[in-house]
């Protein structure tokens, strides 16, 4: 008889009912919603640094999607590629390039203006300088 008594004053782990209800209400209460630290890294902005093997990889997958058609997804990867090197003529070019299937005048007119500012001298630098009179 006393040990029933006492199995049913123990809690399922042995632990005195009381004793668990004291442990319960010491446990903190959140009051708002934390936010993983993971996203929040990702609200920041992203830094650019000179990186000239990232902007060829970039160069080389925004030409994918330029002969797959998709201009825009080529478009946002040639930027990128200018990002991690301004001074990467084939970037400026190919940005320019994907500007003008998407008639979007005004970036085509930067990016082959800093094209010819980076490569002045390049071989189809007077071409370039044709297709931006004509977009003026």
């Amino acid at each position: 008889m006393a040990l029933l008594a006492l199995s049913a004053a123990l809690g399922p782990r042995g632990v005195l009912a009381d004793d668990l209800k004291k442990e319960r209400s010491k446990d903190p209460i959140i009051t708002k919603e934390e936010v993983p630290k993971e996203e929040d890294e990702n609200l920041g902005t992203k830094e650019y640094s000179f990186n000239p093997l990232q902007a060829e990889k970039e160069v080389r997958v925004g030409e994918y999607y330029f002969k797959k058609g998709s201009y825009r997804a080529a478009a946002l990867r040639f930027r990128e590629a200018t990002k991690w090197n301004q001074g990467y003529g084939e970037a400026w070019l190919r940005l320019g390039e994907t500007a003008e299937k998407q008639r979007d005048t005004k970036t085509a007119k930067e990016a082959y203006a800093k094209y010819l500012e980076v490569a002045p001298d390049a071989k189809d630098a007077a071409e370039i300088r044709k297709k931006l009179e004509k977009l003026k």
